[in-house]
């Protein structure tokens, strides 16, 4: 047997009692990052490359789960008791990050963070499926706090898994829309409204600000302090303090040698180099800030302003605007993220307000980058129609913001973005 499953279960032998059982008190001052990790060593076994393959594959996406899948989703119970508990924290959460590790911060819980997210959709299926309403809103509302929770550190990496753990909360919705009742999309709906507010890229480029710009000063004086009248050594140790390798990650892979020629290949000329980089943080972070059209205008002239620098440093405005590369995976152009999932949240709400009021509802709630309503039609895939699409007035990159909203059990297809292609 599994060892945290047998400690586990010698402490309900000799406590008599299960924890967590749905109207026990627990404690709500813990720290939801505690509850959050403790979650991630109660994972079950990962799914197997069998039963992954099925769950992406047309057939898995158009018919009900096989009865094999009721013995994978409760092996997320225990997992899951804490996720739920953690949503009803009353204390902040606090990741127990030290920003003056730099870009050597380890943040390992992001990844496993998304794939809780992500079993709380399959468990939301599964519940769907057999009736349990109150089981696939309550899995699905504290996958959503756990999104706001992750990002609560303000990284700009944190923030985009924010963006993607919510995205599946907005997609799941919209791919099942007909099997939830009313009263379960009101709390569902509900329940996003109590969570966390969302953590922004602005805020998140104050954060970067201090966690790398200043971590970056500070490892030069550190080197300079340890190797006085050695400044060959100092860059050497600059070079392999984690820079380099942060750079490479997100694809500047000819960083070191502009920036060693641009500082003359000392490290005061590298201090100036950075002095030079802090004037560009406010900036970014201002832009950040404006919404679409402003932000397209001004993004665009301040990286034009940027090329033109000598200094390679000012590279990190391509890294914020015009997106970057993570592990050889596609291009992230973070802010289009940030406007895409501010669109899917209302839409999601549009949805709702027009099932339980028709028109009226739909009417209620309004586009985010437009001057009214979303644009509402029915969906027609071959021959017959699923459901309703909302199309936001988002004119910028990646546009058109599109979710299809299914109301009725048919051949698959994508309902995010407008990509109504058979899977």
């Amino acid at each position: 047997m599994n060892i945290t499953k047998s400690i586990g279960l010698s402490l309900l032998l000799l406590t008599g009692t299960v924890p967590g059982a749905r109207g026990e008190g627990f404690r709500t001052d813990i720290n939801p990052a505690l509850l959050y990790y403790q979650a991630i060593l109660l994972a079950p076994d990962p799914i197997s490359d069998t039963n992954r393959d099925y769950l992406s594959s047309k057939e898995g996406k158009e018919k009900k789960l096989p009865e094999r899948f009721g013995r994978i989703v409760a092996g997320y119970d225990n997992q899951f008791l804490l996720v739920r508990r953690a949503a009803h924290a009353t204390v902040p959460c606090d990741w127990g990050l030290d920003f003056n590790d730099g870009p050597n911060l380890f943040l390992p819980h992001l990844a496993r963070l998304k794939a809780i997210s992500q079993a709380a959709q399959l468990r939301a299926v599964w519940d769907l499926q057999h009736g349990r309403q109150n089981d696939a809103c309550e899995d699905l509302v504290a996958a959503f706090v756990m999104s706001r929770n992750a990002a609560n550190d303000s990284l700009l990496i944190s923030a985009l898994v924010q963006f993607a753990m919510e995205a599946l909360d907005y997609g799941t919705i919209a791919n099942h829309f007909y099997e939830f009742s009313p009263e379960t999309l009101k709390q569902l709906v509900d329940g996003f409204d109590a969570a966390p507010p969302r953590h922004t890229m602005a805020a998140a480029i104050a954060t970067e600000t201090s966690a790398f710009y200043h971590w970056q000063v500070n490892k030069i004086h550190e080197l300079q302090k340890a190797h006085p009248g050695d400044d060959a050594k100092v860059m050497a140790g600059f070079h392999d303090s984690g820079i380099v390798t942060a750079f490479d990650f997100v694809g500047y892979t000819n960083f070191w040698p502009r920036l060693v020629a641009s500082s003359g290949t000392t490290s005061e000329g590298v201090l100036k180099l950075l002095d030079e980089e802090k004037q560009l943080f406010p900036r970014i972070a201002r832009i950040m800030a404006l919404p679409p059209p402003e932000y397209e205008t001004q993004a665009k002239q301040f990286l034009a302003e940027t090329h033109e620098s000598h200094n390679p440093l000012f590279g990190v405005a391509d890294l914020y605007f015009t997106g970057f590369v993570l592990g050889g995976g596609p291009n992230i152009q973070v802010r289009v993220r940030e406007f895409r999932v501010q669109a899917q949240e209302e839409m999601v709400r549009a949805a709702v307000e027009y099932n339980l009021h028709g028109e009226a509802g739909l009417k209620s709630v309004k586009d985010p980058f437009g001057d009214g309503p979303f644009t509402f039609q029915r969906f027609v895939f071959k021959g017959v129609d699923r459901g309703f699409e909302l199309k936001s007035a988002y004119a910028g990159t990646d546009a058109p913001f599109v979710m299809i909203f299914v109301e009725k059990q048919g051949p698959a297809f994508q309902v995010v973005d407008g990509k109504a292609m058979p899977q």
